[in-house]
């Protein structure tokens, strides 16, 4: 969604990582991945929709306001993020109402994560389609 929305002049250009090439790069990355994915987890879905929902908002009412949430502190990252997280908040939330699990939302969010910041610091510089 990034790059769609990048090529299409709606989004701003993200870099994941400016970490130059040193030896604790990797190891900063994957615990940056984790901390963010059991941060984002516990807060966005498992608190707040339990939230929501003993507050009285019916279970569609709590997983559309946390997704829309979601995606707009990712608004930063232009219209790709906001679109791509609200889509994120809508699936993860809703795995989490049906199943009431927690760590394969994490892991999930953990492993997109990772593929985002150890991919970019990868191939920064030596593809012509990411900026």
């Amino acid at each position: 969604m990034y790059l769609t929305a990048r090529a299409l002049g709606l989004s701003v250009t993200i870099a994941p990582t400016t970490l130059d090439d040193t030896w604790w790069r990797i190891p900063v990355l994957l615990a940056s991945a984790a901390a963010n994915s059991w941060a984002e987890e516990v807060v966005m879905v498992a608190y707040l929709l339990t939230r929501l929902r003993q507050l009285g908002w019916s279970a569609n009412q709590a997983l559309v306001a946390q997704a829309l949430l979601r995606g707009a502190y990712h608004l930063y990252q232009g219209l790709g993020g906001f679109l791509g997280n609200v889509a994120m908040g809508l699936v993860f939330g809703r795995v989490w109402q049906r199943t009431n699990r927690l760590w394969m939302l994490v892991g999930a969010h953990a492993l997109i994560d990772v593929v985002a910041f150890l991919g970019y610091a990868a191939v920064r510089g030596r593809v012509g389609w990411l900026p």
